[in-house]
């Protein structure tokens, strides 16, 4: 039996890179997987390649996107057991060149529409259920330009500790996976495709495993986090980094 053999799984942004991994390694597990994107070619594309998997489409910054979204695990019938927070968007801007369209929309994306991503959930979280959010190791480390997100992904980790609280009574689990330099798309989006190659070197040359994380990495700690393996583990970050904020 998998890990999460007849377990009901939420995986946001998932039509690519961390999020597609952990959806294939969640129904490899046994689970049953809705998975969400905004692109809707995108998301039935990535579908095919998951297994085990409903697609519905949407952007979770929009709260009736969500509903939809929870409005087709709620006809499955069977709760939701794992939620994985992890649909996020990244830019690069300095201090001097942030503008409030920036800010709005990182925040909207990374913060507002995790925080809802989970309050949506609430209802039809079963007893035992894990939840999973993204955040990342820049949320600490003062990488020039990274401000604006990493301070969405701070509120993230503080997010995390808060609601582990709120929700242990009902056997609930809520803990955050913090990557570091991984090798998905989301790089190219954030420096353009022509900058891409040259800024994966550079980020990978700061980490002490020489090389950058791929999102089946990062899937692995999220598995972890979703089964009863890490049943003593609550409010917690797993820095999957390659010991870049850690040596």
């Amino acid at each position: 039996m998998g890990l999460l053999e007849g377990r009901t799984a939420v995986v946001t942004g998932a039509s690519s890179g961390i999020g597609l991994a952990t959806a294939r390694r969640f129904a490899a597990e046994g689970a049953h997987v809705f998975v969400t994107g905004r692109n809707q070619a995108e998301l039935e594309a990535a579908v095919e390649t998951i297994g085990d998997a409903t697609g519905v489409a949407g952007d979770v910054a929009d709260l009736d996107h969500l509903d939809r979204l929870y409005d087709a695990v709620r006809e499955r019938g069977a709760g939701l057991d794992v939620v994985f927070a992890n649909a996020g968007t990244a830019e690069l801007l300095p201090l001097e060149q942030v503008t409030t369209e920036h800010l709005d929309r990182i925040f909207g994306v990374n913060v507002r529409g995790t925080l809802f991503t989970v309050q949506k959930a609430l209802p039809q979280l079963n007893a035992g259920a894990s939840v999973i959010v993204n955040s990342s190791v820049r949320a600490r480390d003062g990488v020039e330009a990274f401000g604006v997100y990493a301070a969405s992904k701070a509120a993230l980790r503080s997010f995390t500790r808060t609601w582990a609280n709120e929700l242990k009574g009902r056997g609930i689990r809520v803990n955050a996976v913090s990557p570091g330099t991984i090798d998905t798309p989301a790089v190219a989006e954030m420096v353009g495709e022509d900058r891409a190659e040259e800024a994966r070197a550079g980020f990978a040359a700061q980490v002490p495993l020489g090389r950058a994380g791929t999102g089946e990495e990062v899937a692995d700690a999220v598995t972890f986090l979703a089964s009863a393996q890490s049943s003593f583990v609550l409010g917690a970050s797993i820095d999957v980094d390659g010991g870049e904020n850690q040596l």
